[in-house]
């Protein structure tokens, strides 16, 4: 199994830093898949889910905007501005931050223009993590062959 350096970095913390087979990002362009000795990228970062494997390990965060750079040392660096990885995400808060910021999304007359932002990208990071935990739990669900051949 050939390796890489990869680094996940907010603002807040670096969210990963190990070695990887390959991760997969949701580039500007299209979902980008890097491995090890990959050419040289500089990309930005949509937001959405970063996929990384090792082995048998597979580790899922959803996450911002951001840019990736991969450089021609074997080393892929993701700067992003949040993630939180799908095994963190607690539906039930993501349901009530969606809900907060409709609501304060319903009263724009009232805000000012930082807060309607601050809303906005609350109620994007909210729905992301919805939609991607929805999504993984339904793959989660066991193969069940349909009858009536």
């Amino acid at each position: 199994m050939k390796l890489f350096s990869l680094e996940i970095i907010t603002q807040e913390t670096v969210i990963y830093q190990d070695t990887a087979e390959s991760v997969t990002a949701p580039a500007s362009e299209g979902e980008v898949t890097i491995l090890a000795h990959h050419a040289p990228l500089f990309s930005k970062i949509d937001p959405g889910q970063i996929t990384i494997r090792k082995g048998e390990q597979k580790l899922a965060m959803v996450t911002g905007t951001g840019f990736i750079d991969v450089s021609p040392d074997n080393k892929v660096t993701i700067l992003v501005d949040s993630a939180t990885r799908l095994d963190e995400i607690d539906i039930r808060r993501a349901e009530e931050a969606k809900q907060r910021a409709d609501e304060l999304l319903n009263q724009k007359d009232k805000l000012s223009r930082t807060e309607i932002l601050r809303a906005e990208a609350s109620l994007r990071k909210a729905v992301l993590e919805l939609k991607v935990s929805r999504t993984r739990r339904r793959r989660a669900q066991p193969f069940s062959p349909r009858d009536g051949s």
